[in-house]
């Protein structure tokens, strides 16, 4: 089939989905929480079999917004920066490019524990009519993807064409593929793991530390008072250098930061890519929660796939999937997620019995690839998903 030119989606809006009001979501831990609300948008149409729906996981600080542009999303404020309002994936989602809106309907919702309209810890508690703050339960993965099944009912679609996921977002497309195997059939994961590695934890572990130790921070509760701009900050420096090359940092460094007015008390800065770090930290602030990014990177470091399907190994855990069609991507450049990550992947799933196809794409980015480079990936995803 000859695909016509990529266009855009055009302007769209965030809508809202409020659930368990009634009856409070369970848990994995064992906790109960409602009502929730889920920020979400959609792209292309729903056909009448309701049966080309594609669900998209963001990374972990994006959105909902994942195509077009969305000027506004109601009650989150200032966080609704410039840089959020173009699509996260606008170069991937679209009229005729590699997730096709004229032939698909595209679905990406923001993640229970956010800041980006779905329920989190800035959200209001309703039985206090403050922040949740620190009193928001610390949550899964599998919580998640619990929360976005509940979304697809709400939609009418009993099993997606695909799910497509890339680095945490990756996580949450197996998570859902293992343990709702009837509900997908095509299962993306880009530059993403079935496991996570001893240096993520360690990463997401001194993020957490940055947050903490800032004295603003009040165990979470500082939504009356200034927030912990420093640690999070200092958390955005530690996990920036892991999704960008350094060849790509260096290039940014000299080209988007001239200089800096940071000072430190002791130390003085001296080169662009020190003030390049500092800009990434400070820019990041500005568009997102510290308790949002503490509960989401808890939960990435806290991923255990084999636990949360119930399963003792991971060939008896995708030998449930043998009916999905997998396509999995490396980055040859990553060290957030290495390529040996996505090879034990393609392994297991081989020794289960399930299709799969493992490609690694060459680039000089790094793990941000997936976000910036969409002619290394469209062929492919257009090849699996079909017209």
């Amino acid at each position: 089939m000859q695909r016509k030119a990529a266009g855009g989606v055009g302007s769209v809006e965030t809508r809202l989905h409020t659930f368990a009001e009634d009856e409070p979501f369970r848990l994995h831990n064992g906790r109960t929480l409602g009502p929730i609300t889920l920020a979400y948008e959609t792209y292309g149409q729903l056909n009448a079999a309701r049966d080309n729906a594609i669900l998209v996981f963001h990374a972990l600080s994006g959105s909902q917004h994942a195509a077009g542009h969305n000027p506004t999303v109601p009650g989150i404020g200032g966080r609704w920066t410039p840089e959020c309002q173009v699509g996260w994936w606008d170069m991937f989602v679209g009229p005729s490019k590699a997730i096709d809106t004229n032939h698909f309907f595209v679905i990406c919702a923001n993640y229970l524990g956010s800041c980006y309209g779905s329920t989190g810890p800035a959200s209001e508690n309703p039985a206090t009519g403050k922040p949740y703050g620190s009193s928001f339960p610390h949550i899964t993965i599998a919580d998640v993807v619990d929360t976005q099944m509940q979304l697809l009912d709400f939609l009418g679609i009993d099993k997606l064409h695909a799910a497509i996921g890339a680095s945490l977002g990756g996580m949450m497309c197996l998570s859902l593929a293992v343990r709702y195997p009837a509900r997908v059939g095509i299962v993306v994961p880009i530059a993403a793991s079935v496991a996570v590695s001893p240096l993520q934890r360690i990463l997401n572990f001194e993020q957490i530390c940055a947050i903490e130790q800032d004295p603003n921070f009040n165990g979470g509760d500082y939504y009356d008072a200034a927030p912990p701009a420093r640690g999070l900050a200092l958390a955005r420096m530690i996990s920036h250098k892991t999704y960008v090359s350094l060849r790509t940092m260096e290039d940014r460094a000299r080209k988007e930061v001239a200089h800096t007015d940071d000072q430190f008390s002791w130390y003085p800065l001296s080169n662009s890519l020190e003030s390049y770090m500092l800009h990434q930290g400070r820019k990041f602030v500005e568009r997102f929660d510290a308790n949002s990014f503490m509960r989401i990177a808890d939960f990435w470091l806290r991923f255990d796939l084999l636990s949360e399907a119930g399963a003792t190994s991971m060939d008896e855990l995708f030998t449930r999937c043998r009916n999905q069609q997998y396509l999995i991507f490396s980055i040859d450049s990553d060290v957030c997620f290495y390529p040996e990550d996505q090879e034990e992947m393609a392994r297991i799933l081989k020794g289960a019995g399930v299709s799969s196809t493992r490609i690694t794409v060459h680039s000089e980015k790094g793990h941000d690839s997936f976000l910036l480079e969409p002619e290394l990936f469209t062929p492919h995803l257009a090849y699996i998903l079909g017209p």
